[in-house]
């Protein structure tokens, strides 16, 4: 009799027991909604899909940036999955959310988080990193080439490893274990690697501090010229010039060296040449000679009248081949739309100037209305010497003035003229296919770059708040800029300069310095060509003369 209680409470325990172990199926209620609610779910998401790819994209596709379609078209195929999975689940909502229901849920939980890793990596890896390119082109930004490739290497591999822990988590699996034992393997690799760890954060360093980037020409320490191809994370690649050769250098050493970098701040780089003369010979006449030989090439810096009047005396030049300009005719050409240039900048420097003295003669006490609206007009007498208008467009409920390039004008502007410069410059014989690039990439750079300054300065005058006292230092900061990175209009200090250097016996020594253009052109290989010639037509001069030697 005392066991009757125990045995029934054991029986009621083992039933319940037996009840809870069977899986609780949903009802034929629950299964309707499930299905009701996926049918809406993408029903809706169908909707949205038009209206995202089809009429926003036709929308968008009317205005001037093309920003918005290309990330829609990028995201087409990740949106889609993202759409079914997020209906699915929310239609499983509706069910029980127990035994295979759950493994289910979870497992579209998971690969919901692996498509939406997916799409972000494809918006840094494609969106992001093509954008900040653009954006680096419109500014004097140095990182393009630099952190542009290190965000496409590591953010793809930061998402995904975030991505797929947060997958197998969604699944239930442990990952503390996995994650202590990557902790451990990483101190024993880092011990391992140390070597190549330096190198990682040299590169870093370099990604950072930027002293150089793409295509720039450096000086090694051994003197040897290379060209920067790639910085890495972990070496740097060089292509050397001389040897037509490429070479991976540690970070490490790379950030340990003094490095000369030949391209900054411009493209011009000076050569020397040694050069021995009788010493019973006038060192007047030898000293004419030379300077006549150097700023006779067309491809050295100088008074571009002066290089038109000896310009035809310089024998050592390419000569007219099939439909291609002879070197000489080239030059010619070049050298004088470079002047009508040159004047063209002369101009926009002198008005800028004008104005500077009439903005510290007016600010004193303050700008009126008046005085402003003078400065405006002057402003714009500028604009029209570089080829620039002001064009109204609105911006909501608001009207604004904004520069445009003025198109279709006859008279000379400065963009037109460069534009017209550079096109001439492309008939030189001795460019590469890689030039017929190059120059127009670099001319068009810096002409919108003038523009996006040029407006900026423009907005200043429109409405200078707190900084009208400070128009005349925005003004000369553009002066500076057009004059340092944009084109010289004067480059009297670059001119050639040949000096008496030594006498030794029957020799008297000469040291020739000259400018080159551009030493990026020609695969960088400009400079030693135009040392050649130069040497070559040193030689044939001398001769004449009679009163070269060798040293």
């Amino acid at each position: 009799m005392n066991n009757t209680p125990i045995a029934k409470a054991a029986e009621s325990v083992s039933k319940v027991s037996v009840v809870t172990a069977h899986p609780a199926f949903p009802t034929s209620a629950q299964i309707s909604s499930c299905f009701y609610t996926f049918g809406t779910s993408i029903v809706v998401a169908f909707v949205l899909y038009i209206l995202l790819f089809y009429l926003l994209r036709s929308f968008l596709r009317r205005t001037e940036k093309d920003t918005a379609v290309f990330i829609l078209g990028m995201l087409q195929i990740p949106v889609i999955a993202i759409f079914i999975l997020a209906s699915v689940k929310l239609s499983l909502t509706q069910l029980q959310t127990k035994g295979i229901i759950n493994w289910i849920d979870r497992g579209i939980t998971a690969f919901l988080i692996l498509a939406l890793t997916y799409a972000i990596t494809l918006l840094f890896t494609e969106a992001a990193s093509y954008y900040l390119k653009v954006y680096a082109r419109k500014t004097e930004a140095v990182w393009d080439d630099v952190l542009i490739p290190l965000l496409q290497n590591f953010i793809p591999v930061i998402t995904y490893l975030i991505g797929i822990s947060l997958f197998f988590s969604t699944l239930g699996f442990d990952l503390t274990g996995i994650g202590l034992a990557i902790g451990s393997i990483t101190v024993v690799l880092g011990l391992a690697v140390k070597d190549i760890l330096s190198d990682f954060f040299s590169g870093l360093v370099l990604l950072v501090d930027t002293p150089f980037r793409f295509g720039d020409v450096i000086s090694m320490p051994d003197g040897s010229i290379a060209i920067i191809k790639h910085i890495g994370i972990r070496v740097t690649k060089l292509y050397l010039i001389n040897e037509h050769c490429e070479v991976y250098t540690p970070n490490t050493t790379l950030g340990g060296q003094n490095i000369v970098n030949l391209s900054r701040p411009t493209t011009h780089y000076a050569y020397t040449i040694k050069v021995s003369v009788r010493v019973d010979a006038d060192a007047v006449v030898a000293t004419n000679i030379l300077q006549e030989i150097i700023i006779g090439h067309p491809d050295t810096l100088g008074n571009i009248d002066e290089k038109l009047k000896y310009l035809d005396s310089f024998a050592a030049l390419r000569e007219a081949e099939g439909d291609k300009l002879s070197k000489k005719e080239a030059g010619r050409l070049r050298l004088l739309v470079e002047k009508d240039v040159n004047s063209q900048l002369k101009k926009v420097e002198q008005a800028f100037e004008d104005l500077v003295r009439e903005v510290k003669k007016l600010e004193k006490g303050g700008l009126n209305s008046e005085e402003l609206g003078s400065l405006q007009k002057n402003y714009l007498e500028i604009l029209n010497f570089v080829g620039l208008v002001a064009i109204t467009e609105r911006k909501g409920n608001r009207l604004r003035l904004r520069l445009e390039e003025e198109v279709q004008t006859e008279k000379q502007t400065l963009i037109g003229l460069i534009r017209q410069w550079y096109q001439t410059w492309l008939k030189d014989p001795d460019l590469v296919i890689e030039d017929q690039h190059l120059l127009p990439d670099e001319w068009e750079q810096k002409i919108e770059l003038m523009k996006i300054k040029l407006n900026k300065l423009f907005q200043k005058f429109l409405n200078p708040g707190v900084d009208e006292s400070r128009l005349d230092d925005y003004s000369l900061k553009f002066v500076e800029w057009l004059h340092d990175s944009f084109k010289e209009s004067n480059t009297a200090w670059k001119e050639p300069e040949v000096q008496l250097t030594d006498i030794q016996g029957s020799v008297m020594q000469f040291s020739v310095r000259f400018y080159v253009d551009n030493i990026q052109l020609e695969h960088w290989r400009r400079g030693n060509r135009i040392q050649n010639e130069v040497r070559r037509e040193m030689v044939r001069r001398l001769r004449q003369a009679y009163i070269y030697t060798l040293g």
